[in-house]
């Protein structure tokens, strides 16, 4: 069976998720070898326990080496990725991480809940009258995409740019957004750089302001820094959390005992959120590249070699979790890795998507207690996000 699966085809993820392959490879080739077409394959991680370990030792598994399963690029090319703070290692990325970080402490996120709240009251006022929506579009996506603007002070005229060019960067695998992958990203470094420019000159109360300052030791980010958080922050603090949203509601829907839990008020909202991390894990992998020589579970891995780590595997490791195939909003612990394993790259915006999720099934339990599917499912083909594009619901006209 182990010479049967594909890891890498983004067809295999465009029909479902491969828990069978993810639960088979745990149990008999935790340390799998993936072939890939045309380029170097990697090693397959898809235990709990492997993916924190990789995950807190970057001095084993580099993040500058490449985080992604792209054909590896010109070193002009490597050298603008590793300006993103995912593709960096400690010092660097330790400096970096400090001064983006001002923008995203608890506190700072905390004054945002009853803004959230109003966001979300506003979605589904603009379709409760319809009866229906396309969950996706109207309401999942738009969540994250109007807080990121409004953390960023982005104009209103201006959110629609930026979810367009969003879905074309995490879309590299789907036809539908895979010619414009390129363009989007020029076209959103060109616009962070607009906006920066005239924070310098007309400071506001607003997250680029925050960005662009120095810290508290005089530091403050380098040229392109700033743009290269942007596009990074289009596409982990707006796409990841639309697609937990999405993959949650239909979890919802599939599982009505779960959602009347809800509904009735019988689990608490932040713990109901972390469950759909855990059971959407709507970051499929991350690459990392061995420094040196080392082994996993007395596997070799040579330097120089892709080190891939599977977060819906590990996330369903009965080794961690009680019935990991059931959906309990009620799962207490609930050590999920749908955020990362841990170490440096750990989800900065993890306290901001889980109060986002919350806030979001609070209102949708609250005002449409009803909500059932009204059409087909369209999955993204991809290999790296778990995502939804469309999924059309209905509900009981207010």
């Amino acid at each position: 069976m182990t010479t049967d699966i594909d890891l890498y085809d983004p067809d295999v993820y465009q029909r479902a998720m491969p828990y069978d392959w993810f639960s088979h490879l745990r149990e008999h080739d935790p340390v799998h070898w993936q072939e890939v077409p045309g380029q170097p394959g990697y090693w397959a991680l898809t235990r709990h326990e492997d993916v924190v370990h990789v995950s807190r030792h970057p001095e084993l598994f580099s993040s500058y080496r490449g985080t992604s399963m792209l054909p590896e690029q010109d070193e002009e090319g490597l050298a603008r990725n590793r300006m993103i703070m995912l593709n960096q290692d400690p010092p660097e990325h330790t400096r970096h991480r400090r001064l983006v970080n001002r923008g995203f402490t608890p506190r700072a996120i905390g004054h945002l809940e009853k803004h959230i709240t109003e966001i979300c009251d506003g979605l589904i006022d603009e379709v409760a009258a319809r009866g229906e929506a396309d969950f996706v579009t109207d309401i999942a996506a738009q969540l994250p995409l109007y807080v990121i603007c409004e953390l960023l002070g982005v104009p209103p005229e201006d959110r629609c740019k930026i979810f367009a060019w969003s879905n074309a960067l995490v879309g590299f695998d789907d036809p539908e957004y895979a010619q414009e992958r390129m363009s989007s990203m020029g076209a959103l470094y060109a616009y962070a750089g607009e906006q920066a420019a005239k924070r310098r000159r007309d400071p506001r109360d607003d997250l680029i302001t925050t960005l662009l300052e120095p810290d508290a030791d005089g530091e403050e980010l380098g040229p392109g820094e700033f743009e290269m958080f942007v596009l990074m922050l289009a596409v982990a603090g707006n796409e990841t959390t639309r697609n937990a949203a999405s993959g949650g509601m239909l979890a919802l829907i599939e599982h009505p005992d779960q959602w009347a839990r809800l509904v009735n008020d019988e689990v608490p909202a932040g713990t109901a959120a972390e469950e759909i991390v855990r059971w959407v894990s709507p970051i499929i992998q991350f690459r990392r590249t061995a420094q040196a020589d080392t082994e996993i579970r007395g596997q070799r891995i040579a330097e120089g070699e892709k080190v891939v780590v599977y977060y819906p595997a590990a996330n369903r490791d009965p080794r961690v979790f009680t019935g990991p195939g059931a959906f309990d909003l009620g799962r207490d612990p609930n050590p999920h890795v749908g955020f990362g394993g841990g170490g440096p790259h750990f989800c900065l915006g993890a306290h901001l998507a889980r109060m986002e999720l919350a806030v979001l099934f609070r209102a949708l339990a609250a005002r449409m207690p009803d909500i059932r599917p009204a059409g087909e499912v369209r999955r993204l083909r991809s290999n790296f996000i778990n995502g939804i594009k469309e999924m059309p619901v209905r509900f009981t006209a207010a």
